[in-house]
């Protein structure tokens, strides 16, 4: 199997196994209550970390290799976008976004719609400003270009199913929001 499908395939596993864990039934079937978010998210970063190994380690072909002066322009592309990624997670709870205030609190505390800052501009602005800082490497391979296909694919069908997840939490107020914010791309 060559490069490529391997790193895909691989990643379509994740993805089916990440959105399982995501979802109500592997919740009351693990049934491990505060504990979960916590263990979900360390088991998403850990489990991904393989994908990363294969996509460094596989067979690999060079696409292209912006040079300077120009990859300084995508370095600092990519730098805003990881400040307006820390911006956009610093927006929502952080600590329930991780697991930790629900380890650490008895009482659970109610989720918030977050519609200011970057949540201003698009309702998933965590995925776009990740997508924008993937794809504005200076560099491109094979391995790297299959990565990031999968893992562009993975984040609009994970923001779908998030979608359907918020709007039975917060009903029309999530409504209302999704009618005036554009979805993961700015205009869209």
């Amino acid at each position: 199997m060559n490069s490529i499908l391997l790193i895909l395939l691989s990643l379509a596993i994740w993805g089916v196994v990440h959105s399982f864990l995501a979802s109500q039934l592997a919740k009351d079937l693990f049934n491990i209550g505060r504990l979960y978010r916590l263990g979900y998210n360390l088991f998403a970063g850990v489990s991904f970390l393989p994908i990363l190994y294969l996509s460094a380690t596989l067979p690999d072909t060079p696409l292209y290799q912006i040079p300077a002066p120009w990859s300084y322009l995508l370095f600092t592309g990519q730098g805003l976008s990881a400040v307006l990624l820390l911006v956009s997670l610093l927006q929502t709870d952080t600590l329930s976004f991780i697991g930790l205030r629900q380890v650490f609190e008895e009482k659970e505390t109610p989720s918030v719609l977050t519609t200011r800052g970057p949540y201003k501009w698009v309702r998933h602005p965590l995925y776009t400003f990740s997508l924008l800082f993937i794809w504005l490497s200076p560099s491109m391979s094979q391995n790297s270009l299959a990565l990031y296909i999968g893992v562009t694919i993975y984040v609009f069908i994970g923001a779908y199913f998030e979608e359907r997840k918020l709007l039975r939490e917060f009903g029309e107020a999530y409504a209302e929001y999704k009618r005036k914010t554009s979805f993961i791309i700015p205009g869209l």
